[in-house]
């Protein structure tokens, strides 16, 4: 009978830890507003904040502004709970740019940063999200 009954509780005790294992991030897909704003060491005043729309999913769950003259690539995406992280590479006229970015969803909000580095030039970017609607 005692086996009976620990048999009984392993197996919902391992299907309760495969479901919570499995129910993912806590993001939401759709139109994201995303909010930056620059922070550079020196710099005698403070940039304003840029704002941007973003379709972002589960599987595209970086943010990105996406300038002219900018080809960026995305590596080295990796997520744990609700944090993601990832590093970035960019040439922008000629330059090139390397950026380690980490955001935490909570649902449909994040907060995170960015930092860059340019020709020698240390730059963090705080960002926040907010889910604005679905995807168009």
């Amino acid at each position: 009978m005692y086996y009976r009954i620990s048999a009984i509780l392993i197996a919902f005790l391992v299907l309760f830890l495969v479901r919570i294992a499995s129910a993912g991030m806590d993001m939401k897909d759709g139109l994201w507003e995303i909010t930056s704003k620059m922070e550079m060491p020196g710099m005698p005043m403070q940039m304003p904040a840029v704002k941007h729309t973003q379709c972002l999913t589960s599987k595209d769950n970086v943010p990105q502004n996406k300038e002219h003259n900018q080809d960026c690539k995305i590596k080295n995406t990796d997520v744990k709970g609700n944090t993601v992280t990832w590093e970035a590479h960019c040439i922008s006229e000629g330059k090139s740019m390397k950026s380690i970015g980490k955001i935490t969803y909570k649902g449909d909000t994040f907060e995170g940063e960015t930092k860059m580095e340019i020709d020698g030039m240390n730059m963090t970017q705080h960002m926040s999200g907010r889910r604005i609607g679905n995807c168009k």
